[in-house]
């Protein structure tokens, strides 16, 4: 049975997984023939011969795409019945990750299925002739490819009060609306500290480097009384700030955790070659992969989950920066910082005190209800502060996840002495007061702080503030008059 990952995902397939709107099934080779015409009648008697039909389905990825693929390796095959058969179909996953089945307009739905649950079975009768949808409802799989069609060929007739059961896994049977969570009182921090800032390359020969990152799913506060379950790097948004040199060999080892229901990789923008990495790098859960690369550009990069859906990934917390210094390395600053801009999309509006699920008709819509620094509402106000002196210099290296919404990078009472635009280190413009940060592009920026206070870290698209966007940089010395005072000037 054909279910491994391949090493391979093509420049044209790659695409389709990063476009939302690629949805629908792949075309698969025919499974037997059906007896008889699907029919549209609603009233009749079963066929005289009823059946048991059994399908076994495992997923697996197949030229790029996330599909159901059954004993004869095919893909996405259309499944065959008659009114009045009995449909059993098992189910398994076969690169580890969370499944389900559904075909909802027969009522039907399996129950969630991993490598840790192993197989399950979802028995039906069927009682409507026509064709019908199946696909998995687990957030984003249907739009890249688990998708097939049921066709049922007879009179339709109908329904018994019961008409689904499932084996293997307890859990719902019938198709039905996510039900709205209680917070969950567990749920961790995963506020990046903005000082876990790597130490300085410094004058040194190029060397080899070696990273290690392990992909993690778990329940964080979003905001106060509100969770939310993320996909990170090393448990924290954004990912761990990497650095290096131009001229340095990185191997990178990329771990999924055991526990993780979804398949991880990492995409940098400081690789060439192999999709950034992202090529080889998908991770089932519980599984390891490593790539090498040479450092060849110096500039500051953002990289990022490039499994499908990537926005997704993207959104849920899987991003992060990588620094690639010139040889001697960057002028010394008295502080450095690590801060990442991202946008979130959630079924419940911001400050629901609710455990949010991921809405991904608002993430294709590019609605978000959350704007967030280092991955929460307050991680740079309530959980962290920038903090400097008077007299000292500033350098925060700045991000946007994303996956949407471009940044107006701004310092509220402060101008940027230097940036580093476009996380280019080969110019630099000065005396800049808001700088433009695509998504999945970075700055630098650099000043000199010169009297005390609270200065605001914003996107000046100030409406974003209001949906959790502000860090606080606390700047602690004498306050000088003739820099800022209240009131008129001296006669």
């Amino acid at each position: 049975m054909r279910t491994r990952i391949p090493n391979m995902l093509s420049p044209l397939a790659l695409a389709v997984l990063v476009c939302i709107g690629a949805s629908g099934a792949i075309a698969a080779t025919p499974a037997a023939p059906a007896h008889g015409h699907a029919a549209t009648t609603t009233t009749g008697a079963a066929p005289a011969r009823a059946a048991v039909r059994q399908y076994t389905l495992e997923t697996g990825i197949v030229n790029g795409k996330m599909v159901f693929i059954d004993d004869s390796g095919r893909a996405n095959p259309v499944l065959r019945a008659n009114v009045g058969d009995t449909v059993e179909i098992k189910l398994k996953s076969g690169e580890g990750a969370q499944h389900d089945i559904a075909i909802p307009d027969l009522k039907v739905q399996s129950a969630k299925f991993d490598a840790a649950s192993g197989p399950v079975t979802v028995r039906f009768n069927v009682t409507q002739a026509g064709k019908f949808a199946y696909y998995c409802t687990i957030a984003g799989h249907r739009q890249i490819g688990m998708e097939g069609v049921f066709e049922v060929a007879g009179t339709s007739i109908a329904a018994p009060k019961a008409a689904v059961s499932s084996t293997g896994v307890p859990g719902a049977e019938l198709y039905t609306a996510p039900s709205v969570r209680a917070a969950d009182a567990a749920a961790v921090s995963v506020a990046m500290d903005p000082a876990a800032v790597p130490a300085p390359v410094g004058a040194r020969a190029p060397q080899l480097l070696k990273y290690r990152m392990e992909t993690v799913e778990l329940n964080g506060k979003l905001d106060d009384g509100t969770s939310f379950t993320y996909w990170t790097f090393n448990k924290k948004v954004p990912g761990p700030m990497l650095r290096a040199r131009v001229g340095d060999t990185i191997e990178l080892t990329l771990a999924n955790a055991r526990d993780s229901k979804m398949i991880h990789s990492i995409d940098l923008h400081a690789v060439t070659g192999g999709h950034g990495g992202g090529e080889h790098t998908q991770v089932g859960p519980g599984q390891e992969k490593t790539v090498t690369f040479k450092a060849l550009n110096a500039g500051l990069y953002v990289y990022h989950c490039a499994t499908p859906l990537v926005p997704q990934h993207i959104s849920a917390g899987m991003y992060g920066l990588i620094l690639v210094e010139p040889e001697g390395g960057m002028a010394k600053v008295d502080r450095e910082y690590y801060v990442m801009q991202g946008d979130m999309y959630t079924t419940r509006p911001h400050g629901a005190k609710t455990h949010q699920e991921f809405d991904l008709d608002k993430m294709a819509a590019e609605l978000p209800d959350y704007y967030v620094f280092n991955g929460a509402v307050g991680s740079l106000t309530r959980d962290y502060k920038l903090t400097a002196n008077v007299g000292e210099t500033v350098r925060i290296f700045f991000g946007v996840g994303g996956p949407n919404k471009i940044s107006s990078f701004h310092v509220i009472g402060e101008i940027f002495d230097k940036v580093y635009s476009e996380g280019s280190i080969s110019s630099v413009k000065r005396d800049v007061q808001t700088t433009l940060v695509a998504p999945g592009g970075a700055a630098i920026v650099e000043f000199k702080v010169e009297y005390p206070g609270h200065y605001l870290l914003v996107d000046h698209a100030l409406s974003r503030a209001g949906k959790g966007l502000v860090g606080m940089l606390e700047v602690s010395g004498p306050a000088d008059p003739a820099i800022y005072k209240e009131g008129p000037a001296a006669r």
